[in-house]
C-alpha cells in the first residue's frame, strides 16, 4: 500500500524534512503519560508543563536533540520499603516535543509536581529579495548566482574571484 503524502505537490519544494518531522510527531502523540499543557505565556514565549507528581529533581532529564526537546523520568524504586498495597507506581516516561526552528529553550523548573519548561519564540523578520535576471549566454552566466540578502544585487562566482 502506498502512503499519500501532504507534500507531493510539484509546488512544495524542499519539504521532504518536514514531512519527516510530521510522521515523527504522529507517533509520538500516541503517548498519554505524563499529561501535559502547553501555555503561551506572551507573543514570544511559550510554557510546556508536564505533571511529574512522585519525581524529583535527580529523576528527570530533559535534553534538546535538533530540534526535539525530549524529557525522561525514571524513578528509583526503594528495596527498604514494604506496601502493602501500591496503587503509585514507581514508572519511567520519556515525552518528546518538536520545536520549531529558531525556537531557544529559556529554563526549566519543578514545583509542586509540575515540571515547567520554558521557551523563547524569536521574533520572525519577513525578508523580501529580488532576484534580478540575466540574458542567458551571457559571458557571465556559467558562474553561480549569489544572492546578497543586504541587497539586492546578484553577483556571479567568477566575479567575486
Amino acid at each position: 500500500m502506498s502512503r499519500l503524502s501532504l507534500f507531493n505537490s510539484p509546488l512544495l519544494l524542499g519539504f521532504d524534512q518536514f514531512e519527516r518531522t510530521l510522521d515523527r510527531v504522529a507517533k509520538a502523540g500516541a503517548e498519554g503519560y505524563p499529561p501535559y499543557n502547553i501555555e503561551q505565556i506572551n507573543e514570544h514565549r511559550l510554557r510546556i508543563t508536564l505533571a511529574v507528581a512522585g519525581f524529583s529533581l535527580d529523576d528527570l532529564d530533559i535534553q534538546l536533540e535538533d530540534n526535539q526537546l525530549t524529557v525522561r523520568g525514571k524513578q528509583k524504586d526503594d528495596p527498604a520499603r514494604v506496601f502493602v498495597y501500591r496503587g503509585i507506581a514507581a514508572r519511567q516516561f520519556q515525552r518528546s516535543f518538536v520545536l520549531a526552528e529558531g525556537i531557544e529553550v529559556a529554563g526549566a523548573t519543578l514545583d509542586n509536581g509540575l515540571l515547567s519548561i520554558d521557551l523563547d519564540r524569536p521574533k520572525v523578520e519577513t525578508q523580501i529579495r529580488t532576484v534580478p535576471i540575466r540574458k542567458a549566454g551571457s559571458e557571465h552566466s556559467e558562474g553561480r548566482v549569489a544572492i546578497d540578502k543586504n541587497a539586492d544585487t546578484a553577483r556571479t562566482a567568477r566575479q567575486e574571484q
